[in-house]
C-alpha cells in the first residue's frame, strides 16, 4: 500500500512539473526580463498561470476573463467562459490537482518541515466561500462596473490579490529590469505581502490559496459534481471507515462528499481506500453503465 501510494504521489508531481514547464516554456524571458507575445498568448491555459510571466507561452483563463469584462469595446466574454465550461465539464478540479504551476509550488512549500502541520485553518467552514467572493466581486462585478471615465475596468483580482502574478510575473520582471524597480510602490509592496503570507500558510496547512482564495477553482469546483472525470463511491463497499479523508491533505470526508467542489482529484483518497470503494477516472452516469434514469437504487456517484 505505501509503494502504491508513493507512486501515485510522484505521478502526479511528475505531471505537475511537466505541465508548469510546458506552460512556461518561453525560458528566454526570464534572461530578457520580458513576456512571450506570440500567437498563443492569445489562447488560454488550464491553470492559473499569470499572463505577465516572462516564461508563459499562453494566457490565464482569470486574467483573460477580467481583460475582456472590463474593455469598453466587449460586452460577454464568450470564449474565455465557454473554455472554462469545457475544461471544468472534463475534469472539474483535476485542473487544480494535476495542471497548476502555483498548486504545485504550494505542494513543494507543504512539504518543507515546518512545525506542526494543520488540517485547515480556523474558520475553515466559512473560509472556503472567499474564493467565491474573490469570483462574483473582483472577477466579475468590478472590472464590469468600476470603470474610468474611458468606460475601462481594472483586472481588480490580479492587480490586488493574485499572489500567482506576483510570484511568476512581478518578481521576475521587477528583478531584470532597472526602470520597473525604480517604479515599484505600495501596490507592489502590497502584493508581496500576500505572497509572503500566502507561502507561510502553505507550510502549514495544504493549499491554502487554493482552499480560500483561488477564484479559478471556485469555478472548476462547480463542475465537481458533474464532470466527466470524477470520484465514484461504491455505498455497497464503502465501510465509512475515514481511511479516505485521513488520506485527503484537505480534509474531506469522501464518503459522505464524493462530489465536494473543494477535491482537486489528486487520488490520495483512491490509493487510501482499504476496501476498493473509491474510484476516479471518466464514468458513466451509473456504476452499470445506464442512462441516469435506470440507475439502480443505492448507486451513488459524485
Amino acid at each position: 500500500m505505501a509503494s502504491k501510494k508513493a507512486r501515485g504521489g510522484r505521478l502526479r508531481l511528475w505531471v505537475q512539473a511537466a505541465s508548469a514547464a510546458l506552460s512556461n516554456g518561453y525560458l528566454v524571458g526570464f534572461a530578457r526580463g520580458n513576456i512571450f507575445k506570440g500567437r498563443s498568448k492569445a489562447v488560454c491555459l488550464p491553470g492559473l498561470n499569470c499572463y505577465s510571466c516572462p516564461g508563459a507561452i499562453g494566457a490565464c483563463p482569470i486574467g483573460s476573463l477580467q481583460a475582456v469584462l472590463g474593455h469598453r469595446s466587449y460586452q460577454f466574454a464568450f470564449y474565455v467562459l465557454g473554455f472554462l465550461t469545457v475544461v471544468g465539464a472534463l475534469g472539474g478540479r483535476f485542473v487544480c490537482g494535476w495542471l497548476c504551476p502555483f498548486g504545485l509550488i504550494q505542494d513543494l512549500l507543504f512539504k518543507i518541515p515546518f512545525f506542526k502541520k494543520l488540517r485547515k485553518l480556523p474558520g475553515d467552514r466559512f473560509l472556503k466561500y472567499l474564493k467565491y467572493v474573490m469570483l462574483v466581486v473582483l472577477v466579475f462585478l468590478l472590472p464590469l462596473y468600476a470603470v474610468d471615465f474611458l468606460g475601462q475596468g481594472s483586472p481588480w483580482f490580479c492587480k490586488y490579490v493574485c499572489p500567482a502574478g506576483t510570484l511568476e510575473g512581478g518578481l521576475p520582471l521587477v528583478a531584470a529590469n532597472s526602470g520597473l524597480q525604480a517604479a515599484v510602490g505600495w501596490l507592489f509592496a502590497w502584493k508581496n505581502a500576500i505572497l509572503i503570507a500566502i507561502i507561510v500558510l502553505s507550510l502549514l496547512v495544504y493549499r491554502p490559496f487554493c482552499r480560500y482564495l483561488c477564484p479559478l477553482g471556485g469555478i472548476y469546483g462547480l463542475f465537481n459534481p458533474i464532470s466527466l472525470y470524477r470520484i465514484r463511491l461504491d455505498p455497497a463497499a464503502c465501510t465509512q471507515c475515514g481511511a479516505c479523508q485521513k488520506a485527503c491533505k484537505l480534509d474531506i470526508d469522501i464518503f459522505r462528499h464524493p462530489g465536494s467542489p473543494d477535491c482537486i482529484r489528486c487520488g490520495a483518497c483512491t490509493r487510501a481506500c482499504p476496501h476498493g470503494a473509491i474510484t476516479m477516472g471518466i464514468t458513466s452516469p451509473c456504476k452499470d453503465g445506464q442512462n441516469s434514469r435506470h440507475c439502480k437504487k443505492g448507486d451513488r456517484l459524485a
